[in-house]
Formats: structure tokens, C-alpha cells, sequence
């Protein structure tokens, strides 16, 4: 019987334990709090990450998926030369603007690390983040645009399939670009 209540009450305490723990321990060492080290990683990449859902989704296709998928969706060379130059384009704009959200987040991290932030600093900052993740988000959906106006019916149908946005299509989890 004290085995049954000494485990009832260990289990009690280390519940507790879990309760208290925020989801973020552990976040406090990032040299960036608010972005992880993968993000800092996709960012300076000029990778996507989830930013062009909105187009993914609602059937327009992105440049690094399609070009990941070529062979499956049978490009002609002049198709996949064409995708090459928007995905490298968007690379090419997406990464100085991931640089600069980086650089904005470190420096108003480092307002609070400081102890310096106010509440006019803090509104600057959040405004010139924010305008900063517009510009990103926007440097990747464009592209979608312009990759769904080179690929056919068929292939936009076809990627979709392989994707698994379609019913009866299986699901297939991609790392986001």
C-alpha cells in the first residue's frame, strides 16, 4: 500500500511539474528569441516556410516544388528553364529581405535584453517587422502566380495529385520551402 501511495503522490508532483513548464524553456538561449534556429537557417535560404500557403493550397504551385517534381510532371526544357529563373529570382529577393527581418528581430531582442525598449521603440520596431514579413511574404506568393501561368492544366492537376491536395490522392508531408 505505500508503494501504490508513494507512486500516487510522485506521479502527483511531477504532473504539477509539467503543468508549470512553459512551452517556450528552453527558447530563453536562442541568440534570437523570437525566431529559432531553423528559422534564422530558412531566412537567410530565402526558403519559404510556410509563407505562400495561401497560393499552395487554393492550386498554385510554387517554383522549388515544381522544380523538385519535373520529372513527374513532364516539363519541357523550356518549362523547367523558365521555373529555374523565377526560383532563382525569388531567392535572389527573399534572401536581403530575410537578412533584414533577421537583423530587425536581433535588434529588438536585444531592446529587451537591454532594458531599453520603450513603448515608441517597441511600436517602430513591430511596424518596421511587420513591414518587413509583408514584403517577404509577398516576395514568395508572386511567385506562385507567375509558376501556375507556365504549367498546363494537366501539370497544375498533376501536382496537386502528387502533392496529395486532391481527394483520394495520399498525403505527402514536404519540408516547406
Amino acid at each position: 500500500m505505500k508503494t501504490i501511495t508513494a507512486a500516487v503522490i510522485i506521479l502527483a508532483l511531477a504532473s504539477t511539474a509539467a503543468l508549470a513548464q512553459s512551452p517556450y524553456a528552453g527558447m530563453q538561449s536562442r541568440p534570437i528569441k523570437a525566431l529559432s534556429a531553423q528559422q534564422v537557417d530558412d531566412l537567410k535560404a530565402g526558403r519559404g516556410t510556410g509563407l505562400a500557403l495561401a497560393a499552395e493550397l487554393n492550386g498554385y504551385p510554387g517554383p522549388a516544388h515544381v522544380l523538385e517534381l519535373s520529372e513527374k510532371l513532364a516539363l519541357s526544357a523550356e518549362q523547367k528553364q523558365r521555373i529555374q529563373t523565377l526560383f532563382d529570382a525569388m531567392k535572389a529577393e527573399a534572401t536581403p529581405i530575410g537578412a533584414r527581418l533577421i537583423e530587425q528581430e536581433g535588434a529588438l531582442d536585444q531592446q529587451f535584453v537591454s532594458r531599453a525598449i520603450t513603448p515608441a521603440a517597441l511600436k517602430d520596431a513591430t511596424l518596421r517587422i511587420g513591414v518587413t514579413q509583408a514584403e517577404l511574404r509577398n516576395a514568395h506568393l508572386k511567385y506562385h502566380l507567375e509558376t501556375a501561368q507556365i504549367l498546363s492544366p494537366d501539370q497544375m492537376k498533376q501536382y496537386a495529385d502528387l502533392r496529395g491536395y486532391t481527394s483520394g490522392a495520399p498525403a505527402r508531408h514536404h519540408r516547406m520551402h
